[in-house]
């Protein structure tokens, strides 16, 4: 869409979807029948072979910037971590803006609501607060309400936004964060509702701005989108296809990380397994990658989402290294049913996950592995289910994120029909958390006794005369300790195990560390 195109498209939206500009409701719906042009899932289902571009310089346009000056930004962040990577750039754009941070939404000038549309309960979540926020922005007229992220993807919810929640003034999507200061522009001089949603992805833009949330760990996004297309899953319609960052461009970025402090790195990327498999111009994956990030002086370094399908053989090899490469996998299974993971379109086996599984542990016999499991999934049985315990208790995982099925709508699973009962569906998760939980203080209770190396966060979340952080196999540890050694990793010996956490006593340097935390 050109400036021309975005005018246009704008003038539109102000006689459609402004009730003091149209005549009635006839001329909303013939906007809506005719005009409006909303995310469509079919486009961002295609994935054209066309040439991704790489900018590498970004610049906030000369009459945007200090606009922000004595006025506030407030963002809230749901899902997952890529989510919180892109609310640390918008921050950064409206930071050099001349906006200024608050964690108050009664004191922001704008507030950006940075949705996700993997969980029917994360929209609810959004729809509520959008809610909540509508006597605030009566009381307010000048602020300025922004829905952003993977919900504003899906047209269902756009449509909804413009139809039903009249005090939401800008509406962006996945693909155009960098055009922030162009929307906010168009929202704060024209003072009409702007929505711009790409159904297709556009370039990467290198060197945005950021803010990010802490100096002792940071994202660094190494790709964005996926083509898997899981039955059940929006994320390839919302995010778009798979494109890889360059490496030289994540190194630099690493390498920043570690000149200005940070302990740790997690890779980010919807399916951080098909990295590079787009290039054109060399044979260069994750693998690859982390070979090289492991030469640089950062303490831990972590990569997630993985997907079963593209872990490889070189990545294990190079995990298997050890170093600041980290002895914690997240490796989502989803079901244990070859079955249902047919459904599923997992495009892999129960015996081909245990085989990678099994590849892994022998190359890396103290990892930890966690997972993602659904259950109640349209068709599943008694039997499949059981497979999943079965296959859970084979692996051994550490900890387990585990999910309802809850159809997205323009998945080919909310087409199923959803035939198991919600008390089957909440049956099967109980019994399954059971089982995580067995596991979980198992794994713990191995560890009791054991000097760990614990990088220190900051203070407990529920009590601030204890100190909390992370083990290199992601396993939170309190212990009392000076505040000191906030942002420092330190040893620890664990004095107690519980099911979700562990408890310890800070440690003189001289006493051994396992690698067993």
């Amino acid at each position: 869409m050109n400036e021309k195109q975005r005018k246009e498209h704008t003038a539109q939206i102000k006689a459609a979807t402004n009730p003091a500009d149209r005549k009635s409701d006839k001329d909303y719906a013939k906007y809506f029948e005719t005009t409006y042009q909303p995310p469509s899932l079919k486009d961002a289902k295609k994935r054209g072979k066309e040439d991704v571009k790489v900018h590498r310089g970004y610049d906030i346009p000369e009459d945007m910037v200090g606009i922000g000056k004595n006025k506030k930004f407030y963002i809230r962040t749901y899902g997952c971590q890529m989510n919180e990577h892109d609310t640390e750039v918008m921050a950064g754009i409206l930071s050099e803006m001349g906006f200024e941070n608050t964690d108050s939404t009664n004191e922001a000038d704008i507030i950006l609501l940075n949705t996700c549309a993997v969980r029917e309960n994360a929209e609810n979540k959004v729809f509520g607060e959008i809610g909540h926020l509508k006597v605030l922005k009566r009381d307010k007229p000048d602020l300025i309400l922004g829905v952003c992220g993977c919900m504003s993807q899906e047209e269902g919810v756009v449509n909804r936004l413009l139809q039903k929640h009249q005090q939401v003034d800008l509406i962006f999507g996945t693909h155009n964060i960098h055009r922030l200061p162009q929307l906010l522009r168009e929202a704060m001089f024209g003072k009409e509702r702007v929505v711009e949603v790409w159904s297709k992805e556009g370039d990467i833009i290198e060197n945005l701005p950021k803010i990010r949330s802490g100096n002792i760990k940071g994202w660094v996004n190494i790709m964005y989108g996926c083509d898997k297309f899981c039955t059940y899953c929006i994320v390839p319609y919302t995010r778009g296809k798979e494109r890889s960052r360059r490496p030289e461009d994540i190194i630099e970025e690493v390498r920043h990380l570690a000149r200005q402090g940070y302990k740790e790195i997690t890779l980010l990327g919807q399916n951080v397994n098909a990295y590079g498999k787009d290039f054109d111009d060399m044979k260069y994956g994750l693998g690859d990658l982390m070979d090289e990030i492991r030469k640089i002086d950062i303490p831990r370094i972590r990569f997630t989402t993985s997907h079963p399908r593209d872990f490889d053989d070189h990545l294990i090899e190079v995990l298997a290294k050890g170093g600041n490469l980290m002895d914690h996998i997240h490796l989502p299974v989803q079901s244990g049913s070859t079955e249902m993971l047919k459904i599923m379109s997992r495009k892999y086996t129960r015996e081909q996950y245990l085989e990678l599984v099994r590849k892994i542990k022998a190359a890396i016999p103290n990892v930890a592995l966690t997972t993602d499991i659904i259950v109640g999934f349209p068709n599943e049985t008694e039997e499949q289910f059981e497979e999943t315990l079965s296959l859970y208790r084979e692996v051994e995982y550490d900890s387990a994120y585990t999910f309802v099925y809850s159809p997205r709508e323009g998945t080919p699973a909310a087409d199923m029909v959803d035939n198991v009962p919600l008390e089957v569906k909440k049956e099967r998760l109980q019994r399954l958390n059971a089982l995580v939980n067995e596991f979980s203080a198992k794994k713990n209770k191995q560890i009791e006794g054991q000097v760990v190396e614990v990088l220190v966060e900051g203070e407990s979340k529920n009590n601030p005369e204890i100190l909390a952080g992370y083990t290199s196999k992601n396993k939170l540890v309190n212990f009392r300790g000076p505040k000191s050694v906030i942002g420092e990793i330190v040893k620890v010996r664990i004095t107690s195990a519980k099911t979700w956490t562990l408890d310890g006593e800070m440690i003189k340097d001289e006493e051994g560390v396992t690698n067993n935390g």
